[in-house]
């Protein structure tokens, strides 16, 4: 089987640390195929609309499709990428981040071999509109890579921030404005960010402006992130609308996975899971005052949501899991085509 993988996000400047990236490479693993990014903007002089993104390699593309069987395309929102419709193989299409209330170009949708997501919320709006080429996929990792490593919850309570902002307008929309107040409002609250190489300036300028440098660690670097998560009580990942962030953060996945609750924001669809397992809390309101009341209801619950993230984290998630929904709906399209 071989699949011509497809994004419209630039290359991420650290690979093995981005979600999507890891993903892809762990499904050429185990079933070939190549990735191409489409979006030409980390090389114009100009700034190229995302209507456009595709055409300047549409040529090749349809030139490859001699050695591939079918097209797998991912982007956070549903967007209708125009190129797409003139690709001859089959075209998967995966919405990485989920799906909001505005409603997609549904002809367009309508007309793709399959629409992947990863989320019963967005599966129950697509499938509310009309779709019925939707199919669930849920998210998997490397589950063995982490281990459990329970740390008692005294004065200090410390959490991983790892999913970061790739534009300065992301610092109010992924949260990190309102962490930075919350740690202002709340002395025991250590953040521990992991960055990506993007706006790390940035970040820096603003713990400072606030004086909080003790109680923030920022790493800027390839890490072993089951050795940071032994250091923490829990991890959170804030967005203030659906398609910032993805669906099912990896980043709470690896957090799940070595035992340690999660705390998300209820626009992100894995709040619904986090809710209904018990294992973390939903902030309800990404500011400082929504992150610090989800803050002290974690730490009231810390033993049993901990038990419960121990639980369902190497259970749910795993890498073979979603390697195997992918394989079964590429030969489901592929059988529909034949």
């Amino acid at each position: 089987m071989t699949v011509l993988y497809q994004l419209a996000t630039l290359p991420p400047q650290i690979p093995r640390a981005e979600a999507i990236a890891q993903e892809i490479t762990a499904l050429q693993t185990h079933l070939g195929g190549e990735t191409i990014y489409i979006n030409p903007n980390d090389r114009s002089p100009l700034y190229i609309p995302r209507l456009l993104f595709g055409f300047q390699r549409l040529g090749e593309l349809r030139r490859r499709e001699e050695q591939f069987r079918l097209h797998h395309f991912y982007n956070p929102d549903p967007y209708p990428f125009p190129y797409l419709r003139y690709l001859r193989r089959p075209v998967i299409y995966s919405i990485t981040c989920g799906v909001g209330e505005r409603r997609p170009v549904l002809p367009f949708f309508a007309a793709l071999a399959a629409v992947a997501v990863t989320d019963e919320r967005s599966l129950k709006q697509l499938q509310t509109w009309g779709l019925r080429n939707v199919a669930l996929v849920r998210p998997g990792i490397e589950t063995q890579r982490f281990s459990c490593s329970p740390i008692p919850l005294h004065s200090e309570i410390k959490l991983l921030v790892a999913s970061a902002p790739w534009t300065k307008s992301q610092f109010k929309t992924k949260g990190i404005d309102a962490l930075l107040a919350a740690a202002q409002q709340m002395p025991t609250l250590h953040l521990i960010f992991l960055w990506r190489g993007v706006l790390a300036e940035e970040i820096t300028r603003r713990i400072r402006q606030l004086g909080i440098e003790r109680q923030v660690t920022l790493i800027n670097d390839l890490v072993d992130v089951n050795q940071i998560l032994a250091g923490v009580h829990a991890s959170i990942t804030l967005a203030a609308t659906p398609g910032i962030v993805k669906a099912y953060p990896h980043s709470l996945l690896d957090s799940l996975a070595a035992g340690k609750p999660v705390l998300v924001s209820r626009a992100i669809p894995m709040a619904d899971y986090v809710a209904s397992h018990s294992c973390g809390r939903v902030v309800e309101n990404v500011s400082a005052a929504g992150i610090l009341d989800a803050i002290k209801g974690l730490i009231a619950e810390y033993e049993s949501l901990q038990a419960a993230a121990q639980e369902v984290g190497q259970r749910d998630f795993t890498l073979s899991g979603m390697i195997q929904s992918y394989q079964q709906l590429y030969q489901a399209v592929l059988q529909k085509g034949s």
